[in-house]
């Protein structure tokens, strides 16, 4: 018998019932064109009978990553867990019936899929949680089904990328062609992890490690799930403002998809609440879980999120006049060092430091003409700084900007031992002051 008919039927077989041993049964599967959706639905008896809560997950969030924080949602209605195709832990990267590759499902194209899944297994209104990737497939749902949306809770989302976001998922591809993996794996946990602030956010060191090696060691499926949903990513124009009710939510410390940038998605939201999670970054849900879903149930039962603890609830005005940057710029007691090409030594200069953070510098190169033959070297270029112990400190560099005789260039952060030698650096007596 048919899913949607089997719900209308009887309204609660669609969900299992809840309990610790439910991460561990397999999934289920639905096709769609020759497209597999995979998904997990569970709930418990006294709360099966409200809307379903959704979660749409990251590029690579498996059914499992969502194990210890689902129990504190299930008050809020029965859940639902799914993957669209090369997303999550779905593993499908062709079209069984066409040989297509995935890449060709558009985001907005995967919200239409999972518009349709909901029509053909008979779920009528929900509230969607999208996280990261899924931010934007949530949004894009919201948009195109709004009669479905019940309340909408979307965490690092952004209207638009970008340049220098950009070039840092450009680079991590590049990492992956030329098969530099240790350096891909450590660069991907560097732009989601905020290093800068790992004494506030205290992401575990065993969670950081088992994150890194999962992506230095993507075999080839990985990889090509990696490609398709970065280029996604990157051909994304606009993200669509819901007309929902509407949270948006963001740690406090995301260097990956700033706060500003998440409240100003907010901002476009006809009816919204945004929220700062205290000591997080990109990933909350590791680093703050407990008062991560506590904000999102408090937010799906209708609740006030001002009561929540561990998070700052921001008003319109507060939003308007956050900083967009978010780390100081410093100054260097030594501001003349050496830039050179990683392979082409005799591809140098003597630069200055105009000032310079733990994601990025700016540069006086001396002249336009030095600051051109920079720019057109945008990702081999590496500024030489010197550590704490006196040691080279060699940063690979992308560089995404030339005005006059300065570039301004992004760090590549693709080691984590430079990560925390710069660090250091950064923390020690060599900063002498900060600018404004």
């Amino acid at each position: 018998m048919h899913d949607s008919l089997i719900q209308r039927i009887q309204p609660h077989c669609f969900f299992d019932t809840y309990t610790r041993n439910s991460f561990k049964e397999p999934s289920r599967a639905h096709w769609i064109d020759g497209w597999k959706i995979e998904y997990v639905a569970f709930g418990l008896q006294e709360t099966m009978h409200l809307p379903p809560v959704v979660i749409i997950g990251g590029a690579f969030q498996n059914f499992n990553s969502y194990k210890y924080c689902v129990e504190q949602l299930l008050e809020c209605g029965p859940i639902i867990l799914v993957d669209l195709p090369s997303m999550g832990g779905n593993q499908q990267i062709s079209n069984v019936e066409t040989g297509e590759s995935a890449g060709i499902l558009e985001l907005p194209e995967l919200s239409a899929m999972l518009g349709r899944w909901m029509d053909e297994v008979g779920l009528n209104k929900v509230s969607i949680m999208g996280m990261s990737l899924g931010s934007v497939i949530a949004s894009h749902f919201a948009d195109q089904r709004p009669e479905k949306i019940e309340r909408l809770v979307l965490m690092g989302v952004m209207q638009k990328t970008r340049p220098s976001w950009r070039m840092l998922l450009e680079e991590s591809l590049h990492l992956m062609r030329e098969d530099r993996m240790e350096e891909f794996g450590q660069a991907v946990i560097l732009y989601l992890i905020n290093h800068a602030r790992l004494d506030r956010t205290r992401m575990s060191p065993t969670a950081k490690r088992l994150f890194f090696r999962q992506m230095a060691e993507f075999a080839t499926t990985e990889r090509l799930r990696y490609e398709i949903n970065c280029n996604r990513l990157l051909r994304l124009q606009h993200v669509p403002s819901p007309q929902c009710k509407t949270m948006v939510a963001c740690g406090e410390f995301d260097s990956f998809t700033l706060p500003f940038e998440n409240a100003n998605f907010a901002l476009q939201c006809k009816d919204m609440q945004f929220a700062l999670i205290e000591n997080a970054d990109h990933v909350p849900q590791l680093q703050r879980r407990k008062e991560t879903m506590n904000l999102f149930a408090t937010f799906l039962q209708g609740n006030d999120i001002a009561q929540v603890e561990g998070v700052r609830v921001l008003n319109r005005e507060q939003m308007q006049n956050m900083e967009r940057r978010g780390e100081a710029r410093l100054q260097l007691k030594q501001s003349s060092y050496l830039i050179r090409h990683r392979v082409q030594p005799a591809l140098q200069a003597n630069v200055n430091v105009v000032d310079i953070n733990f994601f990025g510098v700016l540069i006086e190169t001396g002249s336009v003409e030095m600051a051109q033959k920079l720019l057109a070297q945008p990702r081999d270029m590496q500024l030489c700084l010197t550590d704490v112990d006196g040691q080279e400190l060699a940063l690979e560099c992308l560089i995404f900007e030339a005005q006059g005789q300065r570039v301004r260039a992004l760090f590549k952060h693709g080691n984590f031992e430079n990560a925390t030698r710069l660090q250091d650096l950064l923390k020690s007596d060599a900063v002498i002051g900060h600018l404004i």
